[in-house]
C-alpha cells in the first residue's frame, strides 16, 4: 500500500523518519521539494563528489577507490556532459521495519537530460541518501543545493520483513557523507 501524505508528516514529526522535514509549498524560483499527496521530494544537500577520469579506461564498481574524486562544496554543482557526480540528500532518513521507499528523479531535471539514481531504502535503513546525477545532455547541467532533486514514496507491507537492513548490518547503513561502492 502507498502511504499518503498525513502518514509520512506524523511519522517525520513523531519517528524523526525525516529530518530536517519539510511541508510542502510553493517556493518561487526553486525547485520544489517537501511533503506530496503519497511522498516526499527530497532536498540535495551541499556536498558533492566529481569524478576524475584522466587515465581511467573503465570504470568499475569494485575497484571505485581507484577512481580518484574531487570533493566539491557549493550552492550548485555542473555536471559534466556524458558525466555524472554524487550527491547526498539534505534530510536524514529512519525507515521503519515495515516501510521500503523507492525514488525517482524530479521531472525538472530529466527534461534537462538529468538522471537520478537513487537505490531502493530498504527496511530500517537510515542515513543521508547518496545520489548519482548523470547528465546524458552533450552540454553542461546544473543541478542546485537546498532544493529538490527526487521524490521518495513510502510502500508499507502486510507485516514486518524477517531481516531487514540493520539486521544485516549493511554497508551504507547510517552513513552520514557521500560514500563510494563498496563490495
Amino acid at each position: 500500500m502507498v502511504l499518503p501524505d498525513h502518514w509520512i508528516r506524523s511519522m517525520a514529526k513523531t519517528k524523526r523518519m525525516i529530518s530536517p522535514y519539510a511541508e510542502q509549498g510553493r517556493r518561487k524560483g526553486r525547485i520544489s521539494y517537501g511533503a506530496s499527496s503519497y511522498g516526499y521530494d527530497f532536498r540535495l544537500a551541499d556536498e558533492y563528489k566529481i569524478p576524475d577520469f584522466g587515465g581511467m579506461k573503465i570504470s568499475d564498481p569494485k575497484k571505485m577507490d581507484r577512481l580518484p574524486f574531487e570533493d566539491f562544496k557549493g550552492r550548485s554543482c555542473v555536471i559534466p556532459p556524458n558525466s555524472f557526480v554524487l550527491g547526498r540528500s539534505l534530510e536524514y532518513f529512519r525507515i521503519p521495519r515495515d516501510i521500503l521507499v523507492l525514488c525517482q528523479g524530479k521531472s525538472t531535471y530529466a527534461r534537462c537530460g538529468v538522471i537520478v539514481n537513487v537505490t531502493p531504502l530498504e527496511p530500517e535503513w537510515e542515513g543521508y541518501i547518496t545520489v548519482s546525477l548523470v547528465n546524458a545532455s552533450p552540454v553542461p547541467a546544473r543541478v542546485y543545493s537546498g532544493e529538490g532533486i527526487a521524490q521518495c514514496v513510502f510502500l508499507r507491507a502486510e507485516s514486518d520483513c524477517t531481516v531487514s537492513y540493520a539486521d544485516r548490518k549493511g554497508k551504507y547503513q547510517a552513513q552520514q557523507q557521500i560514500r563510494l561502492a563498496r563490495v
